[in-house]
């Protein structure tokens, strides 16, 4: 698997912050600790993700692409090339949560171009549909398990370089092709349980 620093520093960031949830609410106490709210434990989370692409998507795939050099491509093992943005951000999330912690985080959309990538539920889709239709705000839910309350929050996902608005609007698979740079594409879905096992 990819190894970056900025792979690692989320992954340790995440873990870090969900052991500060240890309740629903910020103003009670749990063991002696303050707890944090789940939706600021969120925000923290996806604040490191959205910075983490971001500078991947513009210091090295957009500065590499100005200089001429295409580095990146969708099928970038056979071609010994870098993951895209969205790619990273994916594989990010599998190794977050192959560590165990209980944080996921993953890319969806409701015009995915690999129909893995769509919401998984239909509190996924009315999630992804309100932060398309206004991407100021996070869709948070609490859903009761067998294993305990899951923390659920989902936030727009904007198309952070041109590498983005090309890539999908240039697919042959792409169900649109009118993308926008900054245009909500899809949103980040982060999840984590309110109680540690």
């Amino acid at each position: 698997m990819i190894k970056t620093g900025f792979l690692w520093r989320t992954i340790f960031a995440g873990i870090v912050l969900i052991a500060y949830v240890g309740c629903s609410s910020g103003t009670k106490e749990a063991g002696g600790e303050a707890c944090v709210d789940p939706k600021v434990v969120a925000g923290y989370v996806h604040a490191i993700i959205e910075a983490d692409r971001t500078l991947y998507a513009s210091l090295v795939v957009e500065r590499m692409k100005h200089h001429g050099k295409d580095l990146v491509a969708e099928d970038w093992a056979e071609k010994d090339k870098l993951p895209l943005p969205a790619q990273m951000l994916q594989f990010a999330g599998l190794e977050v949560e192959r560590k165990g912690a209980g944080l996921k985080y993953r890319l969806a959309s409701l015009w995915p171009i690999d129909k893995t990538n769509g919401p998984v539920n239909d509190i996924e889709r009315t999630g992804l549909q309100a932060v398309s239709d206004d991407p100021s705000t996070v869709q948070t839910s609490t859903i009761n398990q067998p294993t305990g309350p899951l923390f659920k929050a989902i936030y727009a996902d904007r198309a952070v370089s041109e590498t983005c608005v090309t890539c999908h609007n240039e697919h042959s698979l792409s169900p649109r092709s009118n993308y926008k740079l900054n245009d909500v594409m899809g949103g980040i879905i982060i999840e984590f349980p309110l109680k540690s096992s």
